[in-house]
């Protein structure tokens, strides 16, 4: 039996058995807790120049800097080590963006749609057989879909937008949650061989910052609100049930204020930032720093430490920066 097959015969087998601020202090790139790391050298991009050597998925991150979205998600894919070693000829890929607003890529409530499309394309010429991108939108999907500009990049790039079908949520067991036991979970990100997750960073007012592990509620149904109850604790259960092989961290603009949906412009920071890696606690834990936050200051990515589900201690961390032409 094949890796892959086996993976997805062990997922299909498991699924049967503070409040927060009105608006958070930004800090530059080189300020606050994030001084050291951000000061560390930055390396050349692929573009002509020298690559950074093949990661090993744990324990590293790649930051791109950079102007073009498109570019830093495609030079730090590659610096991260390629998108083959995640996607594989034949493979069936579910990318899972933020798409759960009514809003234009300028407000910052949704992943950019120049990333996403990015990643279509990165795995179609990998090989996929097949690339859906699914959210399960708080406004409705098809206008969320659509004026985010998501909808659009996706068919562009030959992707497969998956609308939510209540039929197709299925109770799902957790068996290392300590308070999430069980929910309904979207069936199709649980029978796709690659699920990449692809949050944007932005201000949420329950959970001060919604990042990498908070947008894995996107692929749960039943009543969302629920989880909001000891919602730290909660959004652990979900990291250790449904694990993306990769993420990728739209913090080209970060949303600063009025979160998790946005308002205003003066909301958004344009921080031309990409972060790749597969360890969601660390991922969590350098965005952060964009708000002048660390990891231990959001309870989901403390508890999701302390859980062994990544690193918090960037110090800890390999966080090479590229910049990127």
């Amino acid at each position: 039996m094949s890796e892959k097959v086996s993976r997805r015969n062990f997922i299909k087998g498991a699924a049967m058995a503070g409040l927060a601020v009105s608006a958070l202090p930004l800090v530059g790139l080189n300020e606050v807790n994030a001084r050291d790391i951000a000061e560390r050298p930055i390396q050349e991009g692929n573009n002509g120049k020298q690559a950074l050597p093949a990661a090993t998925h744990a324990g590293k991150l790649i930051v791109a800097v950079g102007d073009d979205p498109k570019k830093l998600t495609v030079e730090a894919l590659t610096a991260f080590g390629g998108i083959g070693q995640f996607v594989k000829r034949g493979d069936v890929v579910m990318i899972k963006p933020n798409i759960g607003w009514n809003r234009k890529p300028e407000q910052a409530a949704n992943t950019n749609p120049l990333v996403v499309g990015a990643l279509v394309e990165l795995c179609k010429n990998a090989g996929a057989k097949k690339v859906k991108v699914f959210d399960n939108s708080v406004n409705k999907p098809r206008i969320a879909y659509k004026r985010s500009g998501i909808e659009e990049a996706v068919k562009q790039a030959g992707g497969s937008i998956t609308y939510p079908n209540r039929r197709k949520f299925k109770e799902v067991a957790f068996p290392e949650g300590d308070l999430l036991k069980k929910w309904p979970v979207y069936e199709d990100v649980l029978d796709v061989d690659v699920l990449i997750n692809v949050p944007i960073a932005k201000h949420h007012n329950l959970t001060r910052l919604t990042l990498a592990m908070k947008n894995l509620m996107g692929v749960l149904g039943g009543v969302r609100g629920d989880i909001h109850r000891q919602i730290d604790e909660k959004l652990a259960d979900i990291n250790t049930r449904i694990k993306p092989q990769l993420i990728v961290m739209d913090a080209y603009r970060i949303l600063t204020a009025n979160g998790p949906n946005g308002g205003t412009p003066e909301d958004v920071k344009l921080t031309k930032q990409l972060i790749v890696g597969a360890d969601p606690v660390a991922i969590d834990s350098y965005s952060a720093t964009l708000f002048g936050l660390t990891g231990e200051d959001l309870g989901y990515v403390r508890i999701g430490h302390e859980r062994g589900l990544g690193e918090i201690d960037l110090q800890k961390v390999d966080i090479q920066r590229i910049q990127v032409a």
